[in-house]
């Protein structure tokens, strides 16, 4: 992996810092391009080992990108200066598999045992659509991106079982198949689209009532493009009922030092 160059580190660096100190504490979507973003799942060790076997049975909707070793809150591997008490701008606290808060930190939550795991973030193709003239939708109209629970189940492993969570963006059908193209060199980022066209095929029956994030304008002559998202583990952690378990705020990402095309398939 080649090392980011220093004025995305800077740019990096100085958004985890702005949302350190709370300056910062909205979407992620379309900031730092060229960074990769992360989703981020903490645990006690004793859930961990059942949760990276939940990941590796499922690639696509969790693509892992860096785990802590127990009770370090630092991600050396992903960014200088990494703290995960601090450096996300709003995370969801679990207790028992139901969401309890909304926190601007954890410090005070944060355990000897913990592990965190982040998985790559489907905002971190983005930067590619973008470039290539096919800027996503929630980037134009400045919202975080639409999210919706399927029906589409993932592979169980151990405790940890669900169906998959997507995002939603929309296109004509030839810069529909261009995004594809794209977004299949990026498999760190989710990839290809799981499925576009009919939503109700895969149990979302309204767009304009997302589970997570902001509704989307989807024009005339667009279908809905459907890529796997890093929020699938929130279902599985809801069955799974750990005892703690804390997450990102949907679209609230954890942004890296690693750039986007450093996991890609040239």
């Amino acid at each position: 992996m080649k090392p980011a160059q220093s004025p995305l580190l800077q740019s990096t660096y100085e958004l985890r810092q702005a949302i350190r100190s709370k300056a910062h504490t909205g979407p992620t979507s379309g900031l730092v391009q060229g960074a990769m973003q992360g989703n981020v799942v903490i645990l006690p060790a004793d859930w961990a080992s059942d949760f990276l076997l939940y990941c590796q049975k499922n690639p696509v909707s969790c693509p892992l990108i860096g785990v802590s070793e127990v009770g370090d809150f630092t991600m050396p591997q992903l960014g200088h200066d990494i703290d995960m008490r601090h450096d996300i701008p709003e995370y969801y606290v679990y207790r028992d598999g139901e969401k309890v808060e909304n926190r601007s930190d954890i410090e005070d939550l944060w355990q000897s045992d913990m592990v965190a795991f982040v998985l790559g973030c489907s905002f971190s193709f983005e930067h590619a659509l973008s470039q290539a003239g096919l800027t996503p939708r929630n980037i134009e109209e400045d919202v975080n991106v639409s999210m919706f629970e399927t029906n589409i189940a993932t592979v169980p492993a151990g405790r940890f079982f669900g169906n998959t969570v997507v995002t939603m963006r929309p296109y004509v059908p030839k810069d529909a198949i261009r995004a594809i193209q794209i977004t299949t060199r990026f498999p760190k980022a989710h990839g290809a689209p799981i499925h576009f066209g009919s939503p109700q095929e895969i149990g979302i029956t309204d767009l304009n009532k997302p589970d997570y994030g902001d509704a989307v304008s989807v024009k005339d002559g667009e279908v809905p493009v459907f890529w796997a998202c890093g929020v699938t583990p929130q279902v599985a952690i809801r069955n799974a009922k750990p005892p703690i378990c804390i997450t990102h705020s949907p679209g609230k990402m954890l942004v890296t030092d690693i750039l986007d095309t450093d996991f890609a398939v040239l």
